[in-house]
């Protein structure tokens, strides 16, 4: 085992993705957020800010004026936005292959017209970022959007570009919102009632409630991840946990081989 002093502190704050990273593969959150190599952009992390960009400012607009036909008003600047040198260099994109990329992002975009009609939506925050610390725990994020209902409850809602989940795996699916849920009843005092995940690119809603017993567990785990990490951190030893599931998109495979871990082919 291989143990090392860290040059770099600890993260002052953890968002949800760090933390589920770090529950996936300690490894994969000491190279992401302390050694902070940079994980090049692939088509679906870049496609899933595309269409983040441009509904974020649908949703800006008076809602009288969310309509479908409003996307192309934003492709300009969701290229400059998104579409960076350094994201074209890391999907090797020409121009044609660019042009057929926005192309794309705004059909997805468009897609979420079919799903609900934004101008009846009553949005409470448009990417509202959420800075607490729970049990402990240093969490920072940032919310896709937060609606109030007719009934006056609040609803977290994320935007999904991705496949539609296996039935089988809406635990993990919902650990990131769920997490958020806990988060916004410490910052708002107030806690949303459910989670509407939209996947725009498959034309889906996945929904679930929110329940006391959820929201506790998933402070728990935040917890007890955040004092394994510190405790890592000490012992100068992030361990790998390499697996088909946790290495198949994973960026710092090479590392791991390098290091003599195991990779799953």
């Amino acid at each position: 085992m291989s143990i090392v002093t860290f040059e770099r502190p600890l993260p002052q704050s953890l968002s949800p993705s760090r933390l589920q990273d770090f529950q996936a593969c300690p490894r994969r959150f000491q190279h992401a957020s302390i050694d902070r190599i940079p994980q090049p952009s692939t088509r679906a992390t870049a496609m899933g800010r595309f269409v983040h960009y441009i509904l974020e400012n649908i949703f800006s607009l008076p809602a009288p004026e969310r309509l479908a036909e409003r996307t192309s008003d934003f492709l300009d600047l969701a290229t400059t936005a998104i579409l960076t040198e350094d994201v074209r260099t890391d999907l090797g994109l020409t121009d044609s292959q660019q042009e057929s990329f926005i192309r794309e992002g705004d059909k997805i975009a468009k897609n979420y017209f079919s799903m609900e009609d934004a101008t009846t939506r009553k949005v409470e925050g448009i990417e509202q970022r959420l800075n607490v610390e729970i049990n402990g725990v240093p969490l920072v994020g940032i919310l896709d959007r937060l609606d109030r209902e007719e009934d006056n409850s609040l609803t977290i809602v994320d935007y999904k570009t991705g496949r539609a989940p296996n039935p089988n795996f809406l635990s993990s699916v919902f650990a990131n919102t769920e997490l958020y849920a806990a988060m916004c009843e410490e910052a708002l005092k107030e806690t949303p009632q459910r989670i509407r995940l939209f996947y725009v690119g498959a034309g889906e809603i996945v929904e679930r409630p929110v329940t006391p017993v959820v929201v506790e567990a998933r402070r728990k785990a935040a917890a007890t991840a955040w004092s394994n990490i510190t405790t890592y951190y000490a012992d100068g030893h992030f361990p790998a946990r390499p697996s088909a599931n946790a290495c198949r998109f994973c960026a710092y495979k090479s590392l791991c081989r390098d290091a003599g871990v195991a990779v799953p082919n």
